[in-house]
């Protein structure tokens, strides 16, 4: 399902949501295709359900026009090890 489909049925509110198909541009993943598993009505159980997110799943709120995700990736430790 297109995240414009999603933003229709669940106006204003957080969904938690499996994502099927993305691209990578720079530093940031688009996410193109989702499948949702359930709404979420609450601030504070989506805060939850996004710490304990599995690795494909998301939670994220319907007033975004897209899903953007920043990625950031770790800085290599260089030195000597002794």
């Amino acid at each position: 399902m297109k995240w414009e489909e999603v933003r229709k049925i669940f106006p204003d509110q957080y969904v938690l949501l499996n994502i099927l198909e993305s691209h990578i541009d720079g530093d940031k993943k688009y996410v193109d295709e989702v499948a949702i598993i359930r709404p979420i009505t609450d601030a504070k159980e989506a805060t939850n359900e996004l710490l304990h997110a599995k690795p494909g799943t998301l939670v994220y709120h319907t007033k975004n026009e897209k899903i953007v995700i920043e990625i950031r990736r770790r800085a290599a430790f260089r030195g000597i090890l002794t």
